[in-house]
C-alpha cells in the first residue's frame, strides 16, 4: 500500500530556510518523477519542483527557481526540497507525489513564512 510522509516544516521569517524531506513506499520510488507540489488556503495544488528518475534533471516553476532545489536519494526512497530566501507568497502546505500522481496523497508538511 502506497505511504508518504512529509517533514521539515514550520515558521520562518522572510529571507529564512527549510529543508523538506519525503519519504515514500508502496511503489517503485526510483522508477518515478517525484515532484513537490504546494496548496495555499483556498488555493489550487500547484506543482513547484521535480527531479527525473536518476536525480540528474530538475525542474522548477518560476517563482521558486534559484531559491529552491528538489534532489533525492534512491537507496532511502526519499525527495528533499530545500528552500531558501523564504518568501510570505510561499507560504502554503506542502506535499510530495509522483508526477503525475498518484491517487494518495499525504498529510503534506506546513510552511509558514511571516515576520
Amino acid at each position: 500500500q502506497v505511504q508518504i510522509v512529509e517533514s521539515g516544516g514550520g515558521s520562518v521569517q522572510p529571507g529564512g530556510s527549510l529543508t523538506l524531506s519525503c519519504v515514500a513506499s508502496g511503489f517503485h520510488f526510483s522508477s518515478r518523477t517525484m515532484t513537490w507540489y504546494r496548496q495555499d488556503s483556498g488555493g489550487e495544488r500547484e506543482s513547484v519542483a521535480s527531479i527525473s528518475l536518476g536525480g540528474t534533471v530538475p525542474r522548477y516553476e518560476g517563482s521558486v527557481e534559484g531559491r529552491f532545489t528538489i534532489s533525492r536519494d534512491n537507496a532511502r526512497n526519499t525527495v528533499y526540497l530545500e528552500m531558501n530566501d523564504l518568501k510570505p507568497k510561499d507560504t502554503a502546505k506542502y506535499f510530495c507525489n509522483t508526477e503525475p500522481p498518484l491517487g494518495y496523497w499525504g498529510k503534506g508538511t506546513q510552511v509558514t513564512v511571516s515576520s
